[in-house]
């Protein structure tokens, strides 16, 4: 089974990002589950590491929600990450089973340093962008698909 908590909390940063540039920082739990299709406790629950580290602001009353903790552009996709996944690894390694061979007597650390290895090249791709970066290439997306749209039909070829 697919883990879709980073591209959740990855999703819920981004629209709260966009509120805070559209002048609604503070988006309810509520707002975010249409937004990402689920229901409000599930937005709740994937809302405590997140706050617990600071990325997001928990806002109490009546208009209350959540904020980003910081500007996006000192946020980084690699901690979000961080904070959504926890200390989970990318992959789990199978149970381990009898050792009788090379693959048997070795996979389980093998698939250890895969495992760093890879995690490693994901959290340096994401440290390296910002959530500000990534409103940016979701407004160049958005320009180049409206490009498109508005792009005229060419005439049927006889």
């Amino acid at each position: 089974m697919l883990d879709v908590r980073f591209s959740s909390a990855l999703k819920v940063m981004l629209l709260l990002g966009h509120g805070a540039e559209e002048g609604s920082p503070v988006l309810s739990s509520t707002q975010l589950a249409r937004s990402l299709n689920t229901n409000p406790s599930l937005v709740r629950k994937l809302m405590v590491p997140l706050v617990q580290d600071a990325l997001v602001a928990s806002i109490k009353g009546r208009s209350g929600g959540v904020r980003l903790g910081r500007s996006a552009d000192q946020i980084t996709l690699g901690e979000i990450y961080r904070s959504s996944i926890g200390d989970k690894p990318l992959w789990a390694p199978r149970a381990e089973g009898p050792r009788e061979c090379l693959v048997t007597n070795h996979s389980a650390e093998y698939f250890v340093r895969l495992t760093d290895e890879t995690e490693a090249a994901v959290l340096g791709a994401l440290a390296g962008r910002t959530l500000a970066d990534s409103l940016d290439e979701l407004r160049d997306i958005d320009r180049a698909g409206v490009a498109l749209a508005e792009r005229p039909v060419p005439a049927p070829r006889h």
